[in-house]
């Protein structure tokens, strides 16, 4: 990664690597699982080619603060069960993101491995943030990752 280091988040779940992996790259996974435990997904707005060049997108309703949350980006790297690599765009603007606007990125790794019948899955994100943000980047990711133990039934 060229970009910064931020944080990185890491769990251990009682599952098999293909259901773990299955979460990360099945759309209809991520429907139900691809936000924090207080907030939820907008379902029409997943997609997830999870091959090199394909394309992820998410939206996350924020209605506390009265705006969606539109992450988008492509994938650089795909290595089945042990990594993917993607770059990822934020936007709150719907029209942007339709258009998938070229905008500055992060990108993000996600390395994973098979435990002898549990799987561990680590989210690491690098790039620019103002002052004081990749701790609460990171706290929020620690609720997406209680949410996937949700998913996983774990």
């Amino acid at each position: 990664m060229t970009l910064p280091f931020l944080y990185s988040v890491e769990r251990e779940y009682n599952t098999s690597i293909e259901n773990l992996w299955n979460a990360w790259v099945d759309p209809e996974a991520l429907k139900v699982w691809y936000c924090p435990t207080d907030l939820s997904v907008l379902a029409e707005a997943v997609e997830n080619v999870a091959e090199v060049g394909g394309i992820w997108t998410a939206a996350v309703s924020v209605p506390e603060h009265n705006f969606v949350a539109y992450f988008y980006g492509t994938y650089t790297e795909v290595e089945h069960h042990k990594r993917l690599v993607h770059t990822m765009c934020y936007t709150q603007d719907a029209a942007d993101f339709a258009a998938r606007v070229p905008a500055p990125h992060h990108d993000v790794a996600i390395d994973f491995e098979d435990r002898d019948g549990k799987s561990w899955v680590k989210f690491s994100q690098f790039g620019e943030l103002p002052e004081g943000q990749a701790p609460q980047a990171q706290a929020g990711m620690e609720s997406y990752f209680d949410n996937l133990g949700n998913y996983l039934g774990v």
